[in-house]
């Protein structure tokens, strides 16, 4: 019966996700937001909605290992296991320079979600200044965007086309999509939660290996699907830079709004090893996006590869 309670918990938040963005996102359109803020914003945020509720869920229920290592698990779910299937369905590359700018947020959020991790605590401080570097980088890009003054412009904008593809709904749908969404993303997020507990206790393993790996992975599902379905059609670009903006958001918004609603203590286990693994993972990414090179089909077995070890050791 757990794991049945797993799947649905799963199943309501991709669910629940996909609804909320395309709502969301409908309901922008209609108030005129522009195509690239669309993309900048919605995009990485409404991808990120699961972690958010499961972490929320975890740091309220007293499990700090759910709540942080659902963030950290989450990035290192995105680079090793999404990057490398969607490599696997087509190989891609990134023009050099196109994600110059949230590569590089993307790596400054990786650094300090390491320091707040070896210091051992996310106070309500630290979530406050996340969420307003958060928030300072979206004003940043969104005002760049609008002087296109890169190729990230093009990008944001491409992954709002990419989002919004499909049937137009009614102003009454959108809303019920939004509003129905989140309501399935709560649910979803407490059957997930509950049944990933009860899977610890009976195997006896920790609250920090669950929400690295089952959570991370179960709440990581709608930027898998995203990014395969954009290999799909040949979107490389729209992959990747749906693995960078979830991953800035999954550190400044998620793990922001955790420490201001609930400061909670990192476990040490997470503080000694998977943070390590997640800044690593995110390096080597980096090397591919900055330098334009080609992540073919051998690359991405072996980030799946390393994906596999990565858990494997956890479990072990």
């Amino acid at each position: 019966m757990t794991l049945l309670y797993l799947v649905l918990g799963l199943a309501l938040l991709l669910g629940g996700a996909e609804f909320l963005v395309k709502g969301a996102a409908g309901l922008a359109t209609r108030l005129g937001v522009s195509p690239f803020l669309i993309g900048l914003t919605l995009v990485g945020f409404g991808t990120s909605s699961p972690e958010l509720v499961a972490s929320l869920e975890g740091a309220f229920r007293g499990y700090p290992g759910i709540a942080v290592g659902n963030v950290v698990g989450s990035n290192i779910a995105n680079i090793l296991l999404i990057i490398g299937v969607a490599g696997l369905v087509w190989p891609m590359t990134v023009e050099r320079g196109t994600l110059k700018r949230d590569g590089s947020m993307m790596l400054a959020a990786s650094a300090a979600m390491v320091a707040v991790c070896v210091y051992g605590f996310l106070s309500r401080g630290v979530g406050i200044v996340f969420l307003l570097l958060l928030a300072a980088y979206l004003v940043y890009t969104y005002r760049a965007d609008r002087k296109c003054q890169d190729g990230t412009a093009d990008l944001h904008a491409a992954e709002a086309a990419f989002l919004q593809a499909g049937p137009r709904f009614g102003l009454l749908v959108e809303l019920v999509m939004a509003l129905g969404g989140l309501v399935a993303l709560v649910a979803g997020a407490s059957l997930l939660v509950d049944s990933a507990v009860t899977l610890a206790d009976r195997f006896g393993i920790s609250d920090s290996v669950i929400g690295l790996t089952v959570v991370a992975v179960g709440t990581s599902l709608p930027e898998l699907a995203t990014s395969v379905l954009a290999a799909f059609r040949r979107k490389s670009e729209i992959a990747i830079g749906n693995v960078v903006g979830s991953n800035i958001f999954n550190v400044l918004g998620i793990a922001g709004t955790v420490a201001v609603v609930r400061p909670i203590t990192v476990p040490a286990d997470i503080a000694a090893f998977d943070i390590w693994v997640m800044g690593a993972a995110t390096l080597v990414f980096l090397f591919f996006a900055f330098t334009g090179a080609r992540l073919g089909r051998i690359e991405s077995l072996l980030l799946l590869i390393g994906y596999a070890a990565y858990v494997g050791f956890l479990l072990a």
